[in-house]
């Protein structure tokens, strides 16, 4: 790693830090009361472990509550669900889809709901006349197009369904977003939120959503291990609210996040399992209580990068001489070159695979480097690289694979002394 790109993390760190920090200053607007608060304040389960930094970075499927535009940016399509439950029986759940394209635009269809516990009805006498509730549901149309393999913009078309009692009522509205990948770790986003509505007329006055701007940032560290993600808020209700969070995979399948959400720190964590499925955690406080937050997510075909090893346990001086890592791919573009890496606990690059082209089915590691001397007893990361000839690439998730070659190798046949 040269001195310009370690300049570069230790700048993304203090101005991450620097939004923690100053955060608190800025003073917390209270906008439960403004129309489509809930909207706009909505996190996943994940993006609350982030603090709700999320415009620069827009990564899965929830990404379009932020910033439309990063549905290009996804790899594989995605099924995402969210749900939370609040206070006084109120819950809020999400069901979001997204499909990346190429040559066509990427699409996705969002629908979140929030539906509040039983209200108590009363007369003019306040004599009780049963209870009510009242709910809220934005159904969120997605269309974006990368520009460039660096660029791509974004628009929401939504529409909002409210009741409360007997009255109801809709409204339109669009958002717009752009994202920006500056390097291929630093990328920059910025969106606006509720153009042009919606407005909603339940009996005779109508409510306005108010327009919001978002702006931020996100660096991925650590040789892709690490997510670092600050955002700027600005509302014509809440005024300027500061976001700021970080997320580091502590193995291939766990992750650990910690954040602070204007003034209410947050954190969270989030499990993968069989490559394809991952199960979030988000906690924040809150001056009402802890929030909890569970989301599950399913990644499927698509663009992807694959890579696993066979057998995951080997001994080079053993039976298993050799681990077979069977290898696959499909990018947006034509596939211009690859590479396998293979990485130590200190996150050093102990071998490395690649070639022009497409990736073959597989191939063989011995557990040696790339010397050709024998690695010692350990477990190993790997991750297969792709990139396209228009500059895009695809990072496989990573996998461990074990060199053992302590203990006895194979079997001893036991021949029982006759007497």
């Amino acid at each position: 790693m040269n001195r310009m790109t370690l300049a570069m993390i230790r700048n993304l760190l203090l101005a991450s830090a620097l939004v923690l920090v100053t955060a608190p200053a800025w003073g917390e607007q209270e906008t439960g009361g403004a129309p489509g608060s809930w909207l706009s304040t909505y996190v996943s389960a994940r993006t609350l472990g982030l603090g709700g930094a999320f415009v620069g970075a827009a990564d899965d499927a929830s990404s379009v509550v932020w910033n439309p535009a990063g549905l290009s940016m996804l790899v594989p399509n995605e099924l995402r669900m969210d749900a939370a439950r609040l206070f006084e029986d109120t819950t809020i759940s999400a069901f979001q889809f997204a499909v990346p394209g190429n040559r066509l635009p990427s699409f996705g269809l969002s629908v979140l709901t929030l539906r509040s516990g039983a209200f108590d009805r009363t007369d003019e006498m306040n004599n009780p006349l049963g209870t009510f509730n009242e709910s809220e549901t934005a159904y969120i149309f997605t269309m974006s197009r990368a520009l460039t393999p660096r660029v791509a913009l974004g628009v929401n078309s939504k529409l909002v369904r409210q009741s409360i009692e007997d009255f109801s009522g809709g409204g339109f509205g669009f958002d717009v977003g752009g994202i920006m990948n500056v390097t291929p770790t630093i990328r920059v986003g910025a969106s606006v939120l509720n153009l042009g509505g919606p407005n909603i007329k339940l009996q005779n006055t109508k409510e306005t959503y108010p327009s919001q701007f978002r702006g931020g940032f996100s660096a991925t560290v650590l040789h892709g291990r690490g997510l670092i993600s600050a955002e700027m808020d600005q509302s014509q209700i809440s005024g300027v609210t500061l976001h700021g969070g970080s997320e580091y995979w502590v193995q291939p399948a766990f992750a650990l996040r910690a954040g602070m959400n204007d003034q209410r720190a947050c954190g969270g964590f989030s499990y993968r399992t069989g490559g394809h499925y991952q199960f979030d955690y988000g906690v924040s406080d809150h001056p009402l209580g802890i929030v909890h937050r569970l989301g599950v997510s399913y990644r499927f075909g698509g663009f992807y990068a694959s890579a696993k090893a066979e057998p995951e346990v080997f001994s080079p001086t053993g039976e298993s001489a050799v681990t077979k890592i069977l290898l696959g791919s499909r990018t947006k573009g034509e596939t211009d070159n690859w590479t396998l890496s293979l990485i130590n606990k200190t996150d050093e690059v102990v071998r490395r695979f690649g070639g022009k082209g497409v990736p073959p089915a597989h191939l063989l590691w011995d557990g040696k480097d790339e010397s050709g001397m024998p690695l010692p007893d350990g477990t190993y990361r790997y991750q297969l690289l792709v990139h396209d000839s228009e500059g895009r690439e695809i990072l496989s998730p990573a996998h461990t694979v074990e060199i053992s070659t302590g203990g006895p190798q194979g079997t001893v046949p036991v021949i029982p002394v006759q007497p």
